[in-house]
């Protein structure tokens, strides 16, 4: 009978939690590791506070102790990370945040920020980590990351940008191969008049996608500016922080925010990782990565390894006679321009290269435009 009666009065305690909070169901356990911050531990206990009165148990890992957070007392940072990771790998928590962690190749972590222009909430993919050695490979799989994120956070249906940088073609062409394969995902259209699904600055700060796909290394500097573009740097004030580490069979939600990360970051962080929690991440992950493999995911990152595109710099080839150039192709890594325009040399078509609003180009007359664009994508440089 009692064990009854405390069933139910732990009940009508979640109910009235779930009330206050919004949120119902078992609370989320989330850890924080609070020592080592440029802000000190007051910092990081000010926001596991925060946390903690939305719903979230909050398991502070440090020194200081307040009502309403449980500490897990350790003398130093490093002891505090031993212990986190403990408290993750042995279930006493469901995820936790930290300020630094070494995931395995393969892994990165998915952003998530407050765009400036309409305030509307943003995933950068990715923003640490390493998803792969090689760097388009590792934006395709960004892509991916970006979308398991994005739809655990209760997105049913984000739209995908790429940033306009090296390496954003040859993603966009391999995703969208990956969509003709039947992995389901929709393209976001650039706030610019020419649209497209590779993105300018301006979409950046507008928001214009949900996941904005880019490198790690700039994904990086891209949440360090959106987090404290209105402190001058020293104090990371909006946003999420680094975010989740995701990656194929990786099941520790861990979620990164900066020793530069000022209080209400990292409490939007532990509420990131509760989301997360909440809408099952780690299941959200098996399906899409299931569904890309299915799409032919692992044969198009093989392909694009192994594809042997016409080098035309390693042959002595003779630029044809000069004529107007009238008519151009975009969509050509800078890297591969010259080699692109060789390609159609060889085919006796007269090419320059140049640099338009919307990146690197390759012209040509209006008179070889349609042969042009035939040679180039049989040669992979365009979609």
């Amino acid at each position: 009978m009692a064990s009854l009666e405390k069933t139910i009065a732990r009940t009508f305690m979640e109910m009235a939690e779930g009330l206050e909070t919004g949120s119902f169901g078992p609370k989320p356990k989330i850890a924080l590791t609070g020592m080592g911050s440029e802000h000190g531990e007051e910092n990081a206990m000010k926001a596991a506070l925060i946390a903690a009165s939305k719903g979230i148990d909050v398991y502070y890992i440090g020194t200081l102790e307040a009502e309403g957070v449980t500490t897990v007392k350790v003398s130093d940072d490093e002891e505090g990370h031993k212990v986190m990771e403990k408290m993750v790998e042995d279930g006493t928590v469901d995820g936790a945040v930290t300020m630094h962690f070494p995931f395995p190749i393969g892994v990165s972590t998915v952003g998530r920020v407050v765009t400036p222009a309409v305030g509307k909430e943003m995933f950068i993919a990715n923003t640490t980590g390493t998803s792969s050695g090689d760097r388009i490979e590792g934006m395709i799989k960004n892509a991916i990351y970006g979308i398991i994120t994005a739809k655990a956070c209760g997105v049913a249906n984000p739209t995908l940008g790429i940033l306009n940088v090296d390496g954003a073609r040859q993603c966009e062409i391999a995703l969208n191969q990956l969509k003709e394969g039947g992995y389901e995902f929709e393209w976001a259209s650039s706030a610019r008049a020419d649209g497209g699904a590779v993105m300018r600055g301006n979409d950046l700060l507008q928001g214009v996608p949900d996941i904005m796909v880019m490198d790690s290394l700039t994904g990086n500097v891209m949440i360090k500016v959106f987090s404290s573009y209105t402190t001058g740097g020293s104090f990371e004030a909006t946003g999420y922080a680094y975010g989740p580490g995701i990656g194929k069979d990786y099941e520790k939600l861990i979620l990164i925010i900066s020793r530069a990360s000022g209080y209400p970051v990292i409490a939007n962080a532990i509420e990131y990782a509760a989301q997360l929690v909440r809408g099952k991440v780690f299941e959200v992950a098996k399906k899409e990565f299931a569904a890309a493999e299915k799409a032919g995911l692992s044969k198009i990152l093989e392909a694009r390894k192994s594809s042997a595109k016409a080098s035309a710099a390693e042959e002595e080839i003779k630029c044809p006679e000069k004529e107007p150039v009238t008519a151009s192709i975009p969509g050509i890594e800078v890297m591969d321009l010259e080699d692109a325009a060789k390609v159609l040399w060889k085919a006796g078509i007269y090419a320059e290269t140049g640099m338009g609003c919307t990146g690197p180009l390759v012209m040509m007359s209006e008179a070889n435009h349609a042969k042009a664009e035939e040679l180039l994508k049989a040669a992979g440089y365009i979609g």
